[in-house]
């Protein structure tokens, strides 16, 4: 670890802000929402990697499912009273991840979710030549000198849903005239995630990979499905020589939506989850609310944990992949879209992949598919223009 965060670890004196909102109304770390043990937040997890460091304590299974429990949503970014070590929390414990990871002292869903990626490429295991199925029958072209690489990443590619949300972003940018092109069978994984799990060599090659095939092909403008592939090539990539202009299609659509964009009427009262690596990870809040309330007819209804203050949907930290967290009553999706619910709203947006099938398959266990519905924001645009 590095000793500039071994110097500052002693320094958190729990007082218990990190996992709350900044209203404090209730709980907001979805790992202690969850298990509700001190441990599993950030203030906790601090107290015990200085230990851990100190070697006061050793490395157990049961540290070992404290640590990757962690969605890096930065929730505790936002709370933390303390100025000199707030914005380091989370790659505190990323770094300690990586000593875990070089260590090979990591949980069984989380080995069997890096070895699938060293493998495989994706952590569905799937050929690489599938990697441009999801656009069967949508006539996308292969990226050659378009203006914009649509990169879709492992979700939208493999992930029945993220497919789904794939095909319906690529309609609406086709349908609208957005010169775009695909790399298919050729895009690597942006390794967002395989980073966050502390697995820093093998990020390094897929970000490598991606980078030299990006370069190679002349890409100079990106629009990315996923938040967490937005967060990966626009601030991880240029460390590595990846120097691009890059969108989430959230952003790109915001722009799209003027008076020169045919659209229609869609009478629906809408609440917007805000996806960590687009909120918290890269302070872009408005594009996707731009986006839905210039559609004629929709009434935005926020939940009363919204913006900086949004619950995470408990996918981030690569949590989507190992399930660390588990589902359940006290599970952050389940909680979240009882929350949504409670505004009185019948669609739930999202504007990322992992948030899509989270939350889908939360209203699916909470038994309210007759209250609500999961749609990502470029569908609800496709759906008012029908």
């Amino acid at each position: 670890m590095k000793q500039e965060y071994a110097d500052i670890i002693h320094r958190c004196f729990r007082c218990g802000w990190c996992k709350l909102p900044t209203n404090y109304q209730d709980f907001n770390c979805p790992a202690y929402l969850k298990y509700r043990f001190e441990t599993f937040s950030s203030g906790g997890r601090m107290w015990l990697l200085r230990a851990w460091l100190n070697g006061d304590i050793t490395t157990s299974e049961r540290l070992q499912q404290i640590f990757f429990s962690c969605v890096t949503c930065k929730n505790c970014v936002e709370a933390c009273a303390l100025p000199h070590i707030k914005d380091k929390l989370v790659d505190i414990f990323i770094a300690a991840r990586e000593d875990l990871v070089e260590k090979s002292a990591v949980p069984p869903p989380v080995r069997d979710y890096l070895k699938a990626m060293s493998i495989s490429g994706n952590p569905y295991k799937k050929p690489q030549a599938e990697r441009g199925t999801w656009a069967e029958g949508l006539d996308i072209p292969k990226y050659t000198d378009q203006e914009y690489l649509f990169f879709v990443g492992d979700v939208g590619s493999y992930d029945e849903v993220g497919m789904k949300m794939a095909r319906s972003v690529a309609t609406l940018l086709s349908d609208t005239g957005v010169s775009f092109g695909i790399l298919g069978e050729d895009e690597t994984s942006d390794g967002n995630d395989v980073k966050a799990l502390g697995e820093a060599g093998l990020y390094e090659h897929l970000a490598k990979q991606n980078i030299g095939i990006l370069n190679e092909r002349g890409v100079k403008k990106i629009i990315t499905l996923s938040p967490h592939g937005y967060n990966a090539i626009k601030n991880e990539y240029p460390e590595a020589g990846g120097n691009f202009e890059v969108y989430h299609y959230t952003q790109v659509l915001g722009l799209m939506m003027n008076d020169t964009m045919p659209k229609g009427t869609l009478n629906a009262k809408v609440t917007f989850h805000d996806p960590c690596y687009l909120g918290r990870w890269n302070d872009e809040y408005w594009a996707p609310r731009f986006a839905l309330g210039s559609i004629p007819g929709i009434e935005l209804a926020e939940m009363d944990r919204n913006m900086k203050n949004a619950l995470c949907c408990g996918g981030g930290g690569g949590n989507f992949f190992t399930d660390i967290l588990g589902t359940g009553k006290d599970s952050a999706a389940q909680v979240r879209v009882s929350e949504a619910v409670e505004t009185g709203a019948e669609i739930l947006a999202v504007a990322c992949p992992l948030c899509y099938k989270m939350l889908d398959d939360a209203v699916k266990a909470e038994d309210l598919g007759e209250k609500i519905r999961v749609m990502d924001v470029a569908e609800i645009v496709n759906e008012s223009r029908k």
